[in-house]
């Protein structure tokens, strides 16, 4: 089940609640300790050194807890009282090269600016350039709004207790957050705020995509339309082809512009390959319809960007518009309960809401509602670091899987194949939001994948392992 993403006030409300249950804090503290010390254990090699650093207050508890829980590991507890005092400990323990950090200074409780002294000491931790794993919140990080209070932790991974707290999310966070995940499972009783913000988790899509009926065949696992590739552009329509197919729909047809009949027709085995005509019309067996991969040639005829458009305005079938497709959309209605979807980047978003990527960036929710309202209430897949998944009502949730080595050209291209192959089996329709989440969510996974095999990976090397995380 995903976790609402939440308010310092509101997890407050949840310890409360917690210890009304009879829950108590050692509990979930000892708890708390032994999710962040096997997190730990797996960021090093098994003859690394790892330096906890414990504050006064209950984030330091929960270091200090983790500590008793490393084994395997050589391990180093500081306990951090006063700066000024403890600075020189903080040296001799750096000058050991241990090869991780935890951060347990500070918590969400910190509602004041740092002193001189605290802001020394965390920015003479942030030059060793040791990765850090930062204990809820990194210390000196205001959990509301993302700013700091003078300085904070720049950690390389944070994990959170219970819930992701609201100003991990904000972008001028980033820096200082990296990559963040939860640890739900800490005692703590269920939570009582609802959002309307949630972290996606893997749990989410246990038991999906359901089992497939023994007796199925290709007409029962539909018939996906891709309308992509042009001149100079024929590889992203390829890439979509086998994102797709990695979903295995029954049928797969491309519909591309002559001039790249041959290199995309070339390329593929499985998948069917037509020339694009202005009287194109499609199969009565097709299910779903992805446009825009690849069509970036500003030669192309206006008569293709006609058909998109009515084919948006007009088509009952699944229609998921990527890349250049996002520029000819029209806005307004579609029809009900027609599923739309579109998958733009920040700059893309920008244009489409004639704005500037900063505004985009700033209010990444804002946006997204904004860009459903106009195309008519359709799915909006953001992207981008921590992308968004939602419509102009409703959930918005956040996808957690992925990092900066999908920064390729052409991974967006897999996405959109990805989200279209599976909105093109009619089982799937029926739940469009999980349909739309898991594909987003799968798609980072497989980067994280390769990402722990080899450092140099390509966007070709994502269509090996994408639908295969678990």
């Amino acid at each position: 089940m995903s976790a609402p993403i939440i308010s310092i006030a509101q997890m407050r409300e949840w310890e409360q609640a917690t210890w009304a249950s009879g829950q108590t804090e050692a509990q979930v503290i000892q708890q708390v300790g032994l999710q962040v010390a096997r997190r730990a254990e797996r960021l090093v090699g098994s003859t690394d050194a790892i330096l906890l650093l414990a504050g006064k207050g209950h984030n330091g508890d929960d270091v200090r807890a983790a500590y008793e829980f490393i084994s395997g590991h050589r391990a180093e507890l500081l306990e951090i009282k006063s700066p000024p005092e403890d600075f020189s400990r903080l040296e001799t323990a750096l000058a050991q090269n241990p090869m991780l950090l935890v951060d347990g200074l500070f918590g969400i409780g910190l509602n004041r600016p740092l002193s001189a002294d605290w802001i020394n000491f965390i920015n003479r931790i942030n030059e060793s350039r040791i990765p850090i794993l930062a204990v809820d919140v990194p210390s000196g990080l205001n959990a509301d709004t993302g700013e700091t209070f003078g300085a904070a932790i720049r950690a390389t991974h944070t994990v959170t207790v219970g819930a992701p707290k609201r100003g991990l999310l904000a972008q001028n966070a980033w820096p200082f957050v990296g990559r963040l995940e939860v640890a739900t499972e800490v005692g703590l009783s269920p939570c009582p705020v609802t959002t309307d913000l949630h972290w996606t988790l893997p749990d989410d899509f246990s038991g999906f995509p359901p089992a497939r009926p023994i007796a199925g065949h290709k007409g029962t696992f539909g018939h996906l339309a891709i309308i992509a590739g042009s001149l100079g552009y024929h590889g992203a329509a390829v890439l979509a082809t086998h994102g797709a197919q990695r979903t295995q729909p029954g049928l797969v047809t491309v519909f591309c512009q002559s001039a790249t009949y041959q290199p995309i027709a070339s390329q593929l085995q499985s998948a069917m390959v037509q020339p694009w005509s202005a009287r194109l019309r499609f199969p009565e067996t097709i299910s779903a319809i992805l446009v825009g991969p690849g069509l970036a040639d500003p030669k192309l005829p206006g008569t293709l960007h006609t058909q998109i458009r009515n084919l948006w305005r007009e088509s009952k079938l699944p229609v998921v518009a990527d890349a250049s497709a996002l520029d000819w959309l029209p806005p307004g209605p579609v029809p009900k309960p027609a599923i739309r979807v579109i998958t733009p980047h920040p700059g893309e978003a920008a244009r489409l809401l004639k704005t500037k990527v900063e505004h985009i960036q700033r209010d990444r929710m804002a946006a997204l509602r904004k860009l459903s309202r106009t195309y008519g209430n359709c799915w909006i897949v953001l992207k981008g670091h921590e992308t968004l998944i939602g419509r102009s009502v409703g959930e918005i949730f956040v996808n957690p899987s992925g990092n900066p080595h999908l920064a390729q050209g052409g991974s967006g291209d897999v996405l959109a194949g990805f989200i279209a192959g599976l909105l093109a089996q009619p089982v799937l329709q029926a739940t469009p939001e999980r349909t739309i989440r898991y594909a987003v969510w799968q798609h980072g996974a497989a980067a994280d994948a390769l990402q722990q095999d080899c450092s140099n990976w390509t966007t070709e090397d994502l269509l090996d392992v994408i639908g295969a995380a678990q």
